[in-house]
């Protein structure tokens, strides 16, 4: 899927609109607790404010009820803030509406160099029903779109589509960020380097059923963690205590072993625990799970099985902390498949949400090849879902 890319344009004396992904989590005290986000941003933005453009940059954040007060915490000043500190010293304004005559003023104020950051996309309706009304006031507030949202390319709101249907043709490209996420998930979708290693895991079958067919198509080895581990076992009719089951999906289940074959390789061995806690007593366990005990990670005998498949393997894809991987005493699969990817030679991915938390936590993300910003639309893009917001930007 090649598309036009920030550099296929002229953007001296222009100004560009980048919707770009800025849903960071936020402190007690409302600042930006985790900044991976709007860092993946800056090549694009940096770009075009060396190009000479003026950027308006919008995104969503959290998911905003419509009560002015309970919402104030998903403003964007934090974000507007942390931008700013990040750019060293180039000038961030902030709009207090998403549009209106507030952005307007602000907007065509803007210097060669400057940057405006939109209110919260979603604290206006037509975001998420895709009005073409609340579409056409965005878009005339730049000359050039560009989608830089690779977490919401899955999505149809109207930032990502019916935005930049505003735009004519020419002038309608993705950003840096969405150029590479694309390019890599073409290469692991096309001609990935072999052996081939899958990691899953995650807690049900039902959510992943589609990537896990698409992913079985690609790998040579599919490793399987997290709580869908008990949903495998239980079609298999093995015990498992008080672990989390998808009693409903247990036909899903044995479709997906027997579509797997030898390729499926479940944990040998499971850390358990009498409650879900981190407090919990816990044990490791080979075979049965004993009633009463939860499943809450894998064992140590899966973990270095595992890092000896990884250890061998050209290309890796990860999705899925391997454990509850939130509670530091079950960590250890999490930690020990990102160690063991941290040190493979081959190419090594992870897809977005969770896992990419997790490298993150554990200060690897800089040893992977790619750490994807989309959870959903990774996923989605394996399975072969069309993205209408990507087909609305012009072709290569």
């Amino acid at each position: 899927m090649a598309k036009k890319t920030l550099r296929d344009v002229t953007i001296s004396g222009k100004r560009v609109l980048i919707r770009v992904d800025f849903n960071c989590p936020l402190g007690a005290d409302g600042s930006v607790a985790n900044d991976r986000r709007i860092r993946s941003a800056l090549p694009t933005i940096q770009f075009a404010l060396g190009g000479g453009a003026s950027v308006v940059l919008m995104s969503h954040l959290g998911r905003p009820k419509g009560d002015p007060e309970t919402d104030k915490k998903f403003k964007l000043d934090a974000v507007a803030t942390r931008l700013g500190e990040l750019l060293d010293g180039k000038t961030v304004r902030k709009s207090d509406e998403v549009i209106g005559p507030e952005s307007q003023r602000l907007a065509s104020e803007l210097k060669p160099g400057e940057v405006l950051v939109l209110e919260n996309l979603r604290f206006h309706p037509g975001e998420k029903k895709g009005d073409e009304a609340f579409a056409k006031e965005l878009a005339g507030l730049a000359d050039i779109y560009v989608n830089d949202a690779f977490g919401t390319c899955h999505r149809t709101d109207a930032s990502m589509y019916a935005v930049p249907k505003q735009f004519p043709e020419g002038s309608r490209v993705v950003g840096f960020l969405v150029a590479r996420e694309l390019e890599v998930l073409e290469e692991l979708l096309g001609s990935p380097k072999r052996p081939m290693i899958g990691v899953m895991g995650g807690a049900k079958v039902s959510d992943k059923m589609g990537f896990i067919e698409a992913v079985l198509k690609q790998v040579d080895r599919l490793l399987i963690g997290g709580a869908m581990t008990y949903t495998f076992r239980k079609a298999k009719g093995e015990s498992v205590g008080s672990s989390l089951v998808e009693a409903d999906k247990l036909d899903l289940a044995n479709k997906l072993i027997e579509l797997a074959g030898d390729k499926l390789l479940l944990p040998i061995d499971h850390l358990v625990a009498e409650r879900p806690e981190a407090s919990a007593a816990t044990q490791v366990v080979t075979d049965e799970i004993p009633d009463g005990w939860c499943g809450v990670d894998i064992g140590p005998a899966t973990i270095e099985r595992y890092g000896s498949e990884i250890a061998g393997a050209s290309t890796v894809l990860w999705n899925g902390p391997l454990g509850k991987f939130e509670d530091e005493p079950f960590q250890k699969g999490t930690r020990g498949v990102a160690e063991a990817m941290a040190k493979c030679a081959g190419v090594t991915v992870v897809g977005g949400g969770e896992s990419a938390e997790a490298v993150e936590v554990f200060g690897l993300a800089s040893e992977m090849t790619h750490v994807s910003t989309g959870g959903g639309a990774f996923l989605e893009y394996v399975e072969g879902k069309p993205f209408a917001a990507l087909e609305v930007i012009d072709e290569a």
